[in-house]
């Protein structure tokens, strides 16, 4: 009989000691058998079986192999006899396997169970596989004292991941294996110990073993990095268009001083020309006006000032969301038209729509009543001298010798020029070509759309826009500059006096216009959207 070391496994319950304690077990060996038949041939692990073990210390022998249909015993090598733990069952619903009532022969091996090599003298350290086989599960001081003569020597373990969640590597720092050793019988001549103790893979465990594995590798880098540089070139931050640099400050100096020296140059040339017998003919003959038409009442109607204070509001809304629409990237809102997913637009270019339809009905309203009341004739030019008239008011203006300005009664050639220019080809060409770009546009007219193709509507319709712009801003500098009241009672009190009222009610329909220009956001806009269309976001 042959005293050997059962494998110890992980603990049965959480924080218990490994299982089966540490304890010898007599293995039977055949007195006829050659010696060479108990050593372990290499990689056919040998099954470790007990002979004194009670039944609740053989359970994990048989939970490690209990698909292995036991093995009927052999009377010459078979040891006392153990009763089996019972495992899962075989078939779904069953009884647990082995049936109760089992018995293991303790010297019947088991060929899924492989068995811990052993070693028989002081050179137990050097069998490595039994701690390399279980790196994790120590041998407790408990065991070692209750067997000290089966202690072999010590080795360091080495150390895995934590058993709880935050904690420590497992086993503990400082914690030692060591190797049961259990002398051989006396009763088994023919096996020496030698033989059974030489593994020919122990030797390189060995020294892995005297090894410290607690601290980790250094860490070196096996990439090349390289020819480009390390660190990459930050580029200069761009201007702020707030914080100009000085290359652009001086430069926008150098070309406003140009431009005030060209502007100089020109005005004293048309005074020099201006000073000339033939041009102050010119003068006399073309003052810069003609006579209207017998009957044509001086003065404003009271729907002239509504007429251009809506104007004037739309006007400023159409140039705010048209510049939006061209400078929106992404749009974030969006509205479509019910029954038509399709035609969905962004939420800017629907208020700017919406507002071209708003500015061409009072447009429509404004020409009707331009002819009924038969105003027409004070913006329509009725005679060709209204050309050579507006050179001379031209001039006249350029040399900052102006023209008497008499608006209740009639305009100059100049304005009378730039308010027909206005109303009957501006206007109307911001429609056509605002209509070409619209998703009113019929899709479905396929030579319409080819005799007016969509790249001439927006060839134009910015460059009007450009126009609208600085009409607005010649004609606010000209009301101030030539009678700021007086010209502010003309279009917002139709009246011809020096008074404030018409300052008053200037001053109110720009707070009505900022007022709208802050609330021009799509908070605001899509409650009003929603009642034309659908709006959704992006």
């Amino acid at each position: 009989m042959v005293e050997r070391m059962l494998r110890r496994g992980l603990p049965r319950v959480a924080g218990g000691d490994p299982w089966p304690p540490a304890l010898a077990v007599e293995v039977g060996v055949s007195a006829d058998a050659p010696a060479e038949s108990t050593a372990p041939a290499p990689g056919v692990p040998e099954t470790p079986v007990s002979a004194d073990l009670s039944a609740a210390e053989t359970g994990p022998l048989a939970e490690q192999s209990p698909a292995v249909p036991e093995t009927p015993p052999v009377p010459a090598k078979a040891g006392p006899l153990g009763a089996m733990r019972r495992g899962l069952p075989r078939v779904a619903d069953g009884e647990p396997w082995p049936p109760a009532g089992a018995a293991s022969p303790a010297g019947t091996p088991s060929p899924a169970v492989p068995e811990t090599p052993v070693s028989a003298g002081p050179g137990a350290a050097e069998v490595g596989p039994t701690v390399e086989q279980s790196p994790a599960v120590p041998e407790t001081p408990a065991a070692v004292a209750a067997n000290p003569a089966q202690a072999g020597p010590a080795a360091t373990m080495r150390r895995g991941l934590p058993r709880v969640e935050g904690g420590e590597g497992w086993p503990p720092a400082g914690l030692t294996a060591r190797v049961a050793v259990a002398e051989m019988a006396t009763n088994a001549p023919s096996v020496p110990a030698s033989e059974v103790a030489e593994v020919p893979a122990a030797a390189p465990a060995a020294v892995a073993l005297t090894r410290d594995v607690s601290t980790p590798l250094p860490f070196r880098r096996t990439v090349w990095q390289g020819t480009a540089p390390r660190h990459a070139v930050e580029p200069e931050p761009e201007a702020s268009r707030f914080r100009p640099t000085w290359p652009q400050v001086l430069g926008g100096l150098m070309g406003a001083a140009a431009l005030g020296i060209i502007a100089g140059a020109g005005i004293a040339l048309v005074r020099a020309l201006l000073s000339m017998s033939f041009m102050q003919d010119f003068l006399a003959a073309f003052p810069g006006e003609y006579h209207l038409p017998e009957g044509t009442q001086p003065g404003f109607p009271a729907w002239i000032g509504w007429q251009h204070f809506f104007n004037v509001f739309l006007m400023v809304l159409i140039i705010r969301s048209g510049l939006r629409v061209r400078s929106e990237k992404r749009p974030t809102v969006f509205w479509a038209p019910r029954g038509n997913a399709k035609g969905k637009i962004s939420l800017t270019l629907w208020f700017h729509q919406a507002l071209d339809i708003l500015w061409l009905v009072n447009g429509v309203i404004f020409v009707v009543l331009l002819f009924v009341s038969g105003h027409w004739v004070r913006i329509v030019p009725t005679s060709w001298e209204v050309f050579p008239n507006a050179l001379s008011a031209l001039l006249q203006y350029i040399s900052f010798d102006w023209p008497t300005e008499n608006g209740w009664v009639n305009y100059n050639s100049l304005q009378q020029l730039a308010y027909f220019t206005t109303v009957f080809i501006a206007a109307p060409l911001a429609a056509i070509t605002g209509f070409r770009m619209s998703g009113m546009w019929p899709k479905k007219a396929e030579k319409l759309s080819k005799a007016y193709p969509v790249e001439w509507a927006r060839t134009l319709h910015f460059p009007i826009m450009l126009y609208f712009v600085a009409f607005i801003f010649v004609h606010v500098m000209l009301v101030v500059l030539t009678g700021f009241l007086r010209n502010l009672n003309h279009m917002y009190a139709a009246q011809d006096a020096v008074t404030w009222t018409g300052f008053w009610v200037f001053v109110a329909s720009m707070v009505v216009i900022v007022g709208a220009w802050i609330a021009a956001r799509p908070i605001v806009l899509a409650p009003i959207a929603k009642v034309f269309g659908n709006v959704s976001g992006r």
